[in-house]
């Protein structure tokens, strides 16, 4: 729990890129930057988070945190101060809480989205590996951090598009609030989440603990990126996050 909660931080900020060719910079003007947006376009690569802060020092204390959630969510005692953990308590809405397995496929009706997951992990400048230019048509799941169904934001990035065409995630844009997603892992379960939310942020101010912060229930992050190309190192100038939240589970 210690390397989950540490390595998701770790990882906040830096710039989740992709091997692609170099596009065609045709892309429209930003909107004015408010801190979110929701998304209206983008292309090529794919972006991602950066540390900047004591990572280890937060970890710990975010794992003490959620063990000790555990203790009150088994036991009914609370044993945290609530000003301590304002907002971190479960609601009082009923969710499934599943145990660890990888996913291996994710679907979501609303957008005809139906592809496969592998495992990435942390490429060599520190951010979120993604899946090569080979495997655009597929989504990676982050394996430093939870699998989907466990407590705490499990991570699955795409990219959005390749110089052929469309990619995975080329289509997240078009997610609403109530939209469901189901991921498929390798123990024949289905995680059922809800999109809570489909924002959009520029790379350099990515809400760090907005995204990866929350271990109050089974979340499930899909990033991809957005915005103007603009190049270089930072390929496109902001983050699609789509947010959900587990609602249920099924057999396969």
């Amino acid at each position: 729990m210690v390397a989950t909660a540490t390595r998701l931080r770790r990882v906040a900020g830096e710039a989740v890129s992709a091997s692609v060719p170099t596009p065609d910079p045709a892309a429209g003007p930003l909107p004015p930057r408010n801190r979110h947006r929701r998304f209206t376009g983008g292309r090529r690569r794919l972006a991602g988070i950066n540390p900047g802060m004591p990572v280890l020092l937060i970890g710990t204390v975010m794992v003490l945190i959620v063990a000790m959630l555990g203790v009150e969510r088994i036991t009914g005692v609370s044993v945290l101060p609530d000003r301590f953990i304002a907002g971190l308590r479960p609601p009082p809405k009923k969710f499934p809480v599943l145990p660890a397995s990888r996913p291996v496929g994710i679907a979501i009706d609303t957008i005809d989205l139906q592809a496969p997951v592998h495992s990435v992990g942390i490429a060599p400048d520190g951010s979120i590996a993604v899946p090569d230019a080979a495997r655009a048509q597929e989504a990676g799941w982050y394996d430093q951090g939870p699998t989907p169904g466990q407590y705490g934001p499990s991570v699955i990035v795409g990219h959005v598009d390749t110089s052929t065409g469309p990619a995975v995630f080329h289509e997240l844009r078009e997610l609403r609030d109530g939209d469901r997603i189901e991921v498929t892992r390798t123990d024949r379960s289905v995680a059922v989440f809800e999109v809570t939310s489909v924002e959009r942020f520029d790379k350099e101010q990515l809400p760090v603990d907005e995204v990866f912060g929350d271990f109050s229930r089974p979340h499930l992050r899909l990033i991809t990126c957005g915005g103007r190309w603009v190049g270089g190192q930072t390929g496109y100038a902001d983050n699609v996050v789509v947010f959900a939240s587990l609602v249920r589970a099924r057999r396969t």
